[in-house]
């Protein structure tokens, strides 16, 4: 096969890089030492906040169990919260009983607290302190300001969890706000296993996690990270989940990643996994079915978080590139998949529950006068077609891309006809996706930014509805450490110049980005928001220089949530720590 080498001249000549960001390289720096040691003791696995309202929060720690020299069958865990790091006045405090029932985790809900204050807490137990965590409830009232971390996909093997580090430098953030892929499922033979080989940061337990045993195990490694106990201890937390706590690409009857024949029941295997994550996570957990893991959060006047599940609730089976491939054989087929079958209004992601949950939020968000909503989702909103790669690829290129991704083949065929870029996306349910913008339609839910995860790579996005009406902005973060299809190792060294082909061919996609791990900073004011992607230069190892990636303003016209300075000016790489 001939390559058309996809030159970044050519891309940019042909509109590839619309606003995109001048990625020059890293100059020498003094290292950023993330933080190295997590505490031992009973209090092994840190403590953490979450989900918070504006009079209260969830707590929450784990006992080492296997410290006790008595072998107790329970433990009472005492707890408090106050407005002071030397906890002078206490405000609420509490006991709470755990043992294996419960994996020894403890999470209890704090009340009685002031809206928009921040708080410190901590644990105790036979005279053992745990390391005092501070949180923030949600402000009432007026609100000129709120302020997130936005993160996703953090797999322990493939790195150092720097970007954790470097949210727990922050401040003055309001919540830290993880769009799922918390952790991943993998064996140590497996995604990331090499990976995960050379730095001495396997996974545990060694196989692929299907049991409630293994999902506990599986937790507990991530919360014993010292990076990541540093960023829980410090902001409250925000999670959705997206397909990695449970499998791969899972959907409401099963998983790419799962075989029955060989592990066994789904709805068991998705029963342990739920039951550890809500023991493991500092949330709230739902009134209706287990699965139905959406929920609000509203700062005052300014503005509603909508978090939704988008996985194991109503999700409908995805399409396999292999699957679908064998059927097109005429323009014709083409045709009836994208406009026909593609469209099936059947195929759901939300469900009718949580439509009708989010149709409420949005209303009372509308009524309360905020301008703002700021959608949590897990994967790509926007509409992307997938890039002919057919002249830019070689036979061996696809050869090696079959060793990470076993449709890569298929794929590469695919990306002629035309149809979108990841059926697991939101373009893989289109009627869907015109539900959901019908949703914020009908309740004049202007100002709407989408903040997603899933891709391991940066975004800003237009959102188009299929009249071409403009629906809000999506902006996409990269990973904590999960490796991008764009970065430039990607695609035998090709994998900048195919996120600047995705660029290219597709309009509502503003910014396109693989390098760099990290997060996005995300201010949102009365009249406009700033997300500066902010990132790591390295997740080999604890030392690493921070930056701005790359920054997008956001501004309200007419009501709409619109990307106000996309000329490339401020998108520079800015560097914050060293010199």
């Amino acid at each position: 096969m001939t390559t058309g080498k996809i030159t970044r001249r050519a891309a940019l000549l042909s509109g590839a890089a619309m606003g995109a960001a001048s990625c020059t390289a890293t100059p020498k720096m003094t290292p950023y030492v993330a933080v190295s040691e997590a505490p031992g003791g009973v209090f092994a696995h840190g403590v953490a906040s979450g989900d918070p309202a504006a009079t209260s929060v969830v707590l929450w720690t784990r006992v080492f169990q296997a410290l006790m020299s008595s072998n107790p069958s329970s433990l009472t865990v005492s707890w408090q919260i106050a407005k002071t790091e030397d906890f002078a006045v206490i405000v609420d405090e509490g006991r709470f009983t755990t043992s294996a029932v419960r994996d020894w985790t403890v999470k209890v809900l704090a009340e009685g607290l002031e809206p928009g204050t921040h708080y410190y807490y901590r644990f105790e137990l036979g005279g053992a302190f745990s390391p005092t965590g501070r949180t923030k409830t949600l402000p009432e009232g007026a609100v000129d300001q709120a302020r997130f971390a936005v993160m996703s996909c953090s797999n322990y093997p493939f790195g150092y969890f720097n970007v954790y580090d470097l949210v727990a430098r922050h401040d003055d953030l309001d919540a830290v706000i993880h769009l799922g892929d918390y952790i991943y499922e993998y064996s140590n033979e497996g995604y990331g296993g090499d990976a995960g080989r050379a730095l001495g940061r396997s996974h545990e337990p060694p196989h692929e996690i299907i049991s409630l045993a293994d999902y506990r195990m599986r937790h507990a490694q991530y919360k014993a990270d010292p990076a990541s106990q540093a960023m829980h201890g410090k902001h409250p937390l925000i999670p959705i989940w997206d397909d990695h706590e449970t499998s791969n690409d899972s959907w409401s009857g099963g998983a790419e990643n799962h075989d029955p024949q060989t592990e066994g029941d789904w709805d068991a295997r998705r029963r342990a996994a739920l039951q550890a994550y809500y023991e493991w996570m500092p949330v709230r957990e739902p009134e209706m079915a287990r699965e139905a893991f959406f929920r609000s959060f509203s700062y005052g006047d300014l503005l509603t978080v909508a978090a939704l599940e988008t996985r194991l609730m109503a999700r409908a089976r995805q399409f396999e590139y292999s699957e679908v491939i064998p059927t097109l054989q005429t323009p014709e087929d083409v045709a009836h998949f994208r406009d026909v079958i593609l469209w099936d209004e059947t195929r759901e992601m939300l469900g009718a529950a949580q439509i009708d949950y989010l149709d409420r939020t949005l209303k009372t968000s509308v009524a309360k006068g905020q301008p703002w909503r700021l959608i949590a989702n897990q994967v790509i909103m926007a509409k992307v077609t997938a890039p002919d790669l057919n002249p830019h690829v070689t036979e061996p290129q696809i050869v090696e891309l079959e060793q990470q991704w076993n449709e890569a083949r298929a794929f590469v065929k695919m990306s002629a006809l035309g149809l979108p870029l990841n059926f697991d996306a939101w373009d893989g349910y289109p009627a869907a996706r015109e539900r959901f913008y019908d949703l914020v339609r009908g309740a004049e839910a202007g100002g709407m930014i989408v903040v997603t995860g899933d891709t391991h790579t940066w975004w800003a996005n237009d959102l188009i509805d299929k009249n071409g009406a403009h629906m809000g902005v999506e902006l996409g973060t990269h990973s904590v450490t999960s490796p991008s299809p764009y970065r430039k190792e990607f695609l035998g060294g090709m994998g900048a110049e195919y996120a600047l082909l995705t660029n290219r061919d597709n309009k509502d996609v503003r910014y396109l980005s693989g390098e760099y791990h990290g997060f996005i900073d995300l201010t949102i004011t009365r009249d406009a928001a700033r997300a500066e992607y902010k990132a790591v230069d390295t997740i080999d190892s604890g030392n690493y220089n921070a930056f701005v990636h790359a920054a997008f303003d956001i501004a309200r016209e007419d009501g709409d949530a619109v990307f106000s300075d996309m000329d490339g000016a401020g998108f520079k790489d800015r560097y914050l720590f060293g010199k």
